[in-house]
């Protein structure tokens, strides 16, 4: 079955071009204008995966998404989150709620559901929302921690040094943003003449050796103000 999603967004014109987007890759989409109203349906249907915007005429998402890791049964669902405001306090509090991704306003439709498929992956769906067998993603990488190799789909990486960190790093916490300050500190240590701008050069280079094992695939998602996600 194709995987389900609410979306809460007040905005018609948002909300149809969303829906569009996800329902051409095989999402089942539910459309909500009001906190109440999603609610409700929260309460008569199952969902795979919920977005979320901020703003709304009744309230805020981030009631919504704290009502929704208060509640056991669904402490695990994946939760995107949508702000027009696009600033940090928004970001924070959402993911210290149990916000699984953020996306600021305007966004690129195509960049949210590239978003959604993977938070829908590493839930247990494939790309177009049909379940997979958990036990498949883990197989992409393999990290051969002793000899500081790691391998995408059984090809190993030519890595430096630093890009091993780096990937290592990203890979053991896959799914988290891990910001900036993280990443340094995992691949430098206390080099203090390495800045945020060697690792975005260092992140460019990994997704350039990864896109030689697997082009079609995008494996390092990039999160503005936040840092970089991993994602499998």
């Amino acid at each position: 079955m194709s995987a389900r999603l609410l979306l809460l967004e007040d905005d018609p014109a948002i909300a149809r071009t969303v829906a569009y987007a996800l329902q051409r890759d095989g999402l089942a989409v539910t459309h909500s204008l009001l906190v109440h109203d999603a609610r409700q349906q929260l309460q008569r249907s199952r969902f795979d995966l919920l977005v979320l915007d901020v703003g709304l005429p009744d309230g805020s998402g981030l009631d919504l998404l704290r009502d929704v890791r208060n509640a056991a049964p669904t402490a695990t669902l994946p939760v995107l989150m949508l702000s027009a405001h696009g600033e940090e306090i928004d970001r924070v509090l959402g993911l210290e709620l149990g916000a699984d991704d953020y996306l600021t306003k305007p966004f690129s439709p195509r960049e949210l559901a590239a978003r959604v498929k993977a938070l829908l992956r590493r839930a247990g769906h494939g790309g177009n929302g049909h379940a997979t067998a958990p036990a498949a993603a883990p197989a992409l990488f393999h990290d051969d921690e002793a000899g500081q190799r790691i391998s995408l789909r059984g090809q190993p990486l030519p890595l430096t040094r630093r890009e091993y960190r780096l990937l290592s790093h990203l890979l053991h916490g896959a799914g988290r943003i891990h910001s900036r300050e993280a990443l340094l500190a995992a691949a430098w240590g206390d080099d203090s003449e390495s800045t945020d701008r060697t690792v975005d050069t260092h992140i460019k280079t990994l997704r350039a050796k990864l896109r030689e094992v697997d082009p079609g695939r995008e494996y390092i998602s990039t999160h503005r103000g936040m840092g970089y996600c991993l994602d499998i």
